[in-house]
């Protein structure tokens, strides 16, 4: 299963359905990233992604995007295609 990284913040209700949605997918491990507490993380965060705001999801290099692309893309069938790419 492919690595998934997580820029969140600590208090994200957007970030907990998020990581709800991984797991329910099989998703074992997600390597959170809390901007809150590290304002640098956040500079990380949005010169990766262009966005501001959690959660933003990779799956594996590919940036997802947010809860809202993360639930389209399960929706769509390509979640499930993303998540056991090797």
């Amino acid at each position: 299963m492919s690595k998934v990284v997580m820029y969140s913040t600590q208090v994200c209700p957007y970030c907990q359905m998020a990581e709800r949605l991984l797991k329910s997918r099989g998703v074992e491990h997600i390597e959170k990233v809390l901007i809150d507490r590290d304002p640098a993380r956040r500079e990380e965060m949005m010169t990766r992604t262009g966005r501001r705001t959690v959660p933003q999801v990779f799956i594996g290099e590919t940036h997802v995007g947010g809860y809202d692309d993360l639930s389209a893309l399960d929706r769509a069938g390509g979640l499930m295609p993303l998540l056991e790419a090797a």
